[in-house]
């Protein structure tokens, strides 16, 4: 959550990233707002408490029983007093929380400004995008008739946006994961295994909840959520931990299938396997102090891009502009290959900067 501290003390350059983000800085007056009530309120709360607390000693002293039973009855009608004024902070503070809980993170004064994804910076291309004596076919025709993707069994087992790899696919597709598994395991970063389903908190302290939640699937039951990305297990395995700066940074890899409803996703292009529900990634991730950031960034672009050197792919790195950063994010470099089938460069990797 968006530190309180900084909303009391900086509103104009918290809204100015607001608008930055081609956000409503409005809700930053209501946090303030309600940051004095909720004040305001716990000051008379703790007024009323201590009166209380000093009348209810001094009534065993009382003998006249009319005048006891006079206090005792005030400070009945006190106690009631103060619970009305614990509702109104319940509910000062569950506003406050949520309005909290939307204000994404401050851009990275390095990060251009700009309106939408129209606006990122392509940095640079590395390698040449092949030329072919013929038309070469899209995925979705390619691996239909190759046989190595079925999308419309996909579509009968589950729905649409689902699909099954056969043969070489299912093999190409394993072949992948260990691959990039092995690289950032020798480019120093510790494999971890970590659960496909997490709590609603660890979505929350990812930055993933409330925003997203119409992206996620939710088994109500158990209200147990599916992972969008390995980056939320990441992230919260060391939740209400301190770790010792002497261990930093620590580098992790993980393999999860990544499920999403893609809700977001109206009007783009999901032909083939683009925007899937459920698809794997393999994630990068790193600890590390707040001044070492900036060189483990670079560090996991060039890891990223290390990936796509060794499947011989044509690729270039974008930066992202204020209007399209990520919620968690300050600075963000996008990975995007080239893709001749569909005439388009696709985005494989986003590496980013969330200290």
């Amino acid at each position: 959550m968006f530190d309180i501290n900084l909303i009391r003390e900086q509103p104009e350059v918290v809204k100015k990233s607001l608008k930055d983000r081609q956000m409503d800085p409005a809700p930053v007056d209501e946090i303030l707002m309600l940051d004095g009530d909720r004040r305001a309120l716990l000051v008379k709360v703790e007024a009323l408490k201590a009166e209380r607390n000093t009348v209810s000693k001094a009534i065993s002293q009382i003998k006249d029983p009319a005048e006891r039973q006079q206090k005792i009855e005030a400070m009945r009608q006190v106690g009631e007093e103060i619970a009305k004024l614990d509702e109104q902070v319940k509910g000062v503070e569950e506003r406050f929380n949520y309005l909290v809980s939307t204000i994404p993170n401050l851009p990275d004064p390095t990060t251009p400004y700009g309106v939408d994804d129209s606006e990122n910076i392509v940095e640079r291309v590395e390698g040449k995008q092949r030329e072919f004596d013929f038309t070469p076919l899209p995925h979705w025709d390619l691996g239909t008739q190759l046989g190595i993707i079925d999308f419309d069994r996909g579509v009968k087992l589950t729905g649409s946006r689902f699909y099954i790899l056969n043969g070489a696919g299912a093999r190409l597709e394993r072949a992948l994961i260990a691959y990039m598994l092995d690289l950032h395991s020798r480019q120093g970063y510790e494999e971890r295994y970590t659960p496909f389903m997490v709590k609603a908190e660890t979505l929350f302290s990812s930055g993933q909840l409330p925003k997203f939640v119409d992206n996620l699937y939710h088994d109500v039951e158990e209200d147990l959520w599916m992972v969008p990305t390995a980056e939320v297990p990441l992230t919260g395995m060391y939740k209400d931990e301190v770790l010792d700066e002497t261990t930093l940074p620590q580098r992790f890899t993980a393999y999860t299938p990544c499920f999403r409803r893609e809700k977001m996703s109206a009007g783009r292009d999901v032909r083939g396997i683009k925007r899937g529900h459920q698809f794997d990634k393999v994630e990068m991730y790193i600890y590390c102090k707040p001044e070492e950031s900036e060189n483990e960034l670079h560090k996991m672009l060039q890891d990223a891009e290390d990936t796509c050197k060794g499947l011989g792919l044509t690729y270039r790195i974008k930066r992202l502009c204020s209007g399209d950063l990520g919620f968690n994010a300050r600075i963000t470099y996008d990975v995007e290959v080239w893709a001749p089938g569909c005439d388009e460069w696709l985005e494989v990797s986003s590496v980013s900067n969330v200290g």
